[in-house]
């Protein structure tokens, strides 16, 4: 576990789950399955089993890092990288990724989301060290998620034709597709060959570092070709430099639709992003009309298959909904159809006008 190191991404600001995640405290910093526990502590226990303590590192924006101490007190400052300005996530990696091999040759990487849903911790290490076997070659290893249904809101990852997909199996990748529209995701899954793109991507450091010459030069250059930068008193000046010249880029275009050495190790764990409203509807206890119910005031009437959340001590009555989004902050009320969630950025970008 030495060489393991963990890097938690938790720079986004989650504008999907409106109106309770704001640019000022994002999802990833909420209790949203009011489990006393939010997000990015899930996650960070969840890869305690992988890495040590020593060894997780918090890629966020640098309005975020007090948060994140706030929340992970057993992390040093250290432990938090910052980005002065929002970049995508091909810079974050470049940045952690020359930081760690700067510390260790020998060090892997393990890049996870902090929004993401996995209970099952005992099932998620075992998938990811299959993959942490498969990347000692050289290889990139990604998680990838069998398809329940034709989601929009993913993108996939395509394979060759195989009979069947067994937990924990690898597969090598045949290209990654980006987020489809319905007809074309419907045929993915009707194909058989494709999985869900989980955004969990495991490699040796040497490796990413290796692809960032071979197809983004330029990012290269910026954070991975002077590995004498970090850990030094200069680190954040050079850094914040870096990110003020680098392109804004996610690590999908920027690496892996261009590498070949990649595969995909079949999720043997339960899995959701956590993108949106609705992807929380599997998770949270219903009643007999199917309404999730969050709140200690909430009275509904004629109502079914929602999700409601309201504020503690505040009243609510709600009278005649199905299949709807409520959601109340303390000074923000969303009512959304839940088949125009996906549609909730385009919302949020005429509420601003």
């Amino acid at each position: 576990m030495n060489n393991n190191y963990s890097i938690i991404m938790a720079g986004g600001i989650g504008s999907r789950f409106w109106p309770l995640s704001t640019a000022e405290n994002p999802k990833q910093f909420l209790d949203v399955l009011g489990i006393g526990k939010t997000l990015i502590q899930m996650t960070y226990e969840r890869l305690l089993h992988i890495s040590p303590n020593e060894n997780i590192y918090i890629m966020t924006n640098q309005e975020y890092k007090e948060k994140v101490l706030e929340q992970l007190p057993n992390l040093s400052p250290s432990q938090v990288l910052t980005e002065p300005e929002r970049k995508n996530t091909a810079p974050c990696i470049a940045y952690a990724a020359g930081k760690i091999q700067a510390m260790n040759p020998n060090a892997n990487l393990i890049v996870c989301p902090a929004d993401h849903l996995i209970m099952q911790e005992d099932r998620f290490k075992k998938s990811i060290e299959v993959a942490l076997e498969s990347s000692q070659s050289g290889r990139i290893a990604t998680i990838g998620i069998a398809p329940t249904r034709p989601d929009t809101g993913y993108g996939y990852i395509e394979v060759n034709q195989e009979s069947s997909f067994a937990p924990n199996s690898i597969f090598e990748v045949q290209q990654f597709r980006e987020k489809p529209n319905l007809t074309i995701a419907e045929e993915f899954v009707a194909s058989g060959n494709f999985f869900w793109n989980s955004g969990i991507f495991i490699w040796k450091a040497s490796t990413i570092i290796d692809s960032l010459m071979q197809f983004q030069p330029e990012l290269h250059s910026l954070f991975t070709e002077n590995l004498s930068m970090y850990n030094t008193e200069n680190e954040q000046e050079n850094v914040n430099h870096a990110f003020a010249t680098c392109e804004d880029i996610s690590i999908d275009f920027a690496i892996m639709e261009h590498a070949s050495n990649i595969d995909v190790v079949v999720a043997n764990f339960d899995w959701s992003d956590l993108g949106t409203w609705g992807s929380l509807d599997g998770h949270l206890k219903k009643e007999s009309n199917n309404n999730a119910l969050i709140g200690d005031k909430v009275s509904v009437v004629n109502t079914k298959n929602c999700i409601i959340n309201i504020p503690l001590g505040k009243t609510a009555l709600i009278d005649g909904l199905d299949d709807y989004i409520v959601i109340q902050s303390e000074d923000k009320l969303m009512i959304l159809k839940k088949e125009n969630e996906q549609e909730l950025k385009q919302f949020l970008t005429l509420l601003k006008k």
